[in-house]
């Protein structure tokens, strides 16, 4: 490790801090043993010394200059907050007992994303532990926590982190990670990480003067964009590429969910992503694990997840927010905003068969064309979803799918996506249509900065015209409100939801033909005017084709191509799921007439078994 403090065992630990724009750097060891001990400079502008006398519960802090005492900017744990000083940690202390779990294909992923602050109710890493058999018994296998670095208070979505090393102390800090996922692997779950490399937050940000973390020839979101392919930006990517290393070593995450990466800039010839690739492969080749990069991407750009062989930057999956906006615009009717591309079936046709809609088509939204194909590349490296939290959290009221449409249209949602060719990722509480809103909260210190994030919300609504007020971000009820009410998942059309998730997930992993790890063999057909889409897999010894009517309307269709005789395995309109009573026939061939209910799904099987 170049940048923090590394314990070395016996009392001894390494510390070190990259800070060329200082002359004198001290060390600095808090009571009860204060001590100041200079460091010593290399010629890259790394300070480093090494000290006896240490224990993992020992705090300390950097002077700069003789006048300027700051947290450790590569920090793995703030107990008392981001202005505070930092704490040693001996990450050999763990007990590990995860020996045998070697992590998870992302092919074979069925994702859950969650908010670690508002998923139980105390909203700490040991309070999942005790839900962890509930996601067992949903089937899925992969928990997607969202950013869980050190941010201001202990509100925050995580995107405020300014501590990309350091776990936050209000969640349980790195012992309390550490046991979640150990949990995780007991019970052969998956460990997804939501990671930031695109930008740092604004309060505790210590890294601003220090050295040249940051450039002014590319603006973000946030303001000036991290340093990545500039004068000074070998260091800024060592850092940021040793946290990802940090993560699957010292806490064994399984995998990365990296955040709006079409805001990380670098046009140097060795991609800032295509680097992280490369070291993740080299790690997963030496430890046997499966190590895996998820991208978060606006690009709609197959260079993302294209292997570096073939020019790409090598990512193993992105998510795809097109198959979203596809589903979500024909089920609720919204138009504005983003959302104003997308609306007909041919959108939805195309995300099923491609992923991408836009593959280089104009983009009214953007006004100018957006996108290139991803032909070639496999099914599985796409991640999709009906929700998820910036699709919730992003709207002014933070409206889950359950509060805009009916209860046949949560179970169709649920069908186009866990039957759908690509990996599915829910977000936490779908499942039993949860109508606790999730909300944008923040819990800064900053008079200023919670005045400008109050007003950036107001504008950020204004394209999409929705009514009232927006929460206030700094509230402490915009959080709790934002708490899942796992008690209803007893109630009776809760649960009846709930049960319908599992027997689809049971259906996707019973299901050799729905396994993205097979070479791409479907077929998609969509009647524009019946708003029908029939999904055709075919397999030498499985098919399934699943008739989804995304219309409000009853429709009668048939099989454009059906070759054989199928038998019907799930119709999310029978009684037993809550219909008004199925309608679509038990055996299905060529010439079967097929009625299908409005917002309903039907599947049908082939099998030799």
């Amino acid at each position: 490790m170049k940048n923090g403090a590394n314990y070395l065992g016996a009392g001894r630990c390494r510390f070190t801090l990259w800070a060329p724009l200082s002359k004198v750097v001290e060390l600095n060891i808090c009571p009860p043993t204060q001590r100041r001990i200079p460091m010593r400079r290399d010629h890259r502008g790394y300070w480093e010394t090494t000290v006896d006398d240490v224990t993992p519960q020992t705090c300390y802090t950097f002077i700069l200059d003789n006048e300027r005492e700051i947290p450790d900017p590569a920090s793995h744990y703030q107990p008392q907050g981001v202005h505070k000083p930092s704490q040693v940690v001996d990450h050999d202390a763990f007990m590990w007992t995860d020996a045998e779990f070697k992590g998870i294909d992302v092919s074979q992923m069925i994702m859950y994303e969650l908010h670690v602050g508002t998923f139980t109710e105390a909203g700490t890493f040991e309070a999942i532990i005790a839900r962890l058999n509930d996601l067992v018994d949903l089937g899925v296998n992969a928990i997607d926590l969202m950013p869980v670095t050190q941010f201001p208070g202990e509100r925050n979505w995580g995107y405020d982190s300014v501590y990309p090393y350091a776990v936050q102390n209000s969640y349980g800090g790195p012992h309390g990670l550490k046991t979640l996922v150990n949990e995780c692997h007991r019970r052969g779950l998956a460990v997804i990480l939501d990671v930031i490399y695109n930008h740092i937050g604004p309060e505790g940000n210590y890294l601003w003067g220090l050295a040249h973390y940051f450039t002014d020839r590319y603006k973000t979101g946030w303001g000036n964009a991290i340093n990545f392919d500039g004068p000074h930006s070998d260091e800024v990517r060592t850092y940021f590429i040793e946290n990802a290393l940090h993560w699957f070593g010292n806490y064994h995450i399984d995998a990365l969910r990296l955040d709006a990466v079409h805001a990380i800039y670098d046009m140097g010839a060795r991609h800032l992503l295509q680097e992280l690739s490369e070291r993740t492969n080299t790690l997963a080749k030496a430890t046997g694990r499966n190590l895996c990069l998820v991208a978060e991407s606006d690009l709609n750009d197959s260079r993302v997840i294209k292997p570096i062989e073939l020019g790409g930057y090598g990512m193993d999956a992105q998510w795809c927010d097109d198959y979203h906006h596809a589903l979500h615009t024909i089920l609720t009717g919204e138009r504005n905003g983003y959302y104003s591309d997308f609306g007909t079936l041919r959108d939805m046709v195309s995300a099923i068969r491609d992923g991408y809609v836009y593959c280089g088509a104009y983009s009214r939204h953007r006004n100018r064309a957006h996108g290139n194909s991803p032909e070639g590349r496999p099914d599985w490296q796409f991640v999709v979803f009906s929700q998820n939290h910036d699709q919730i959290g992003n709207r002014m009221l933070g409206e889950r799918l359950s509060a805009l449409v009916s209860f046949e249209a949560l179970k169709l949602a649920a069908a186009t996506v866990l039957l759908s060719p690509y990996v599915p990722m829910l977000f936490m509480g779908e499942e039993y249509a949860e109508d606790a809103p999730f909300l944008y909260f923040i819990s800064h210190g900053d008079p200023a900065l919670i005045k400008a994030v109050r007003s950036g919300r107001k504008k950020e609504f204004r394209e999409f015209a929705w009514k009232g007020t927006p929460p206030d971000p700094q509230d402490t009820q915009t959080f709790m409100r934002s708490k899942l009410h796992w008690e209803k998942r007893n109630n009776p059309q809760n649960n009846l939801l709930l049960e319908f998730y599992k027997a689809l997930i049971s259906l996707r992993k019973g299901t050799p033909a729905l396994s993205p790890l097979y070479p791409r063999d479907i077929e998609v057909y969509g009647q524009q005017t019946q708003r029908i889409v029939i999904l055709d897999y075919k397999k030498a010894r499985d098919n399934i084709a699943c008739i989804f009517n995304l219309s409000a309307e009853e429709a009668t269709t048939s099989h454009p191509m059906l070759r054989y005789t199928l038998d019907k395995v799930l119709d999310s309109a029978d009684t037993i799921w809550g219909g008004d009573g199925a309608k679509a026939p038990d055996v299905l061939d060529a010439d079967t007439q097929i009625t299908v209910p409005g917002l309903s799904v039907s599947v049908y099987r082939k099998s030799d078994e």
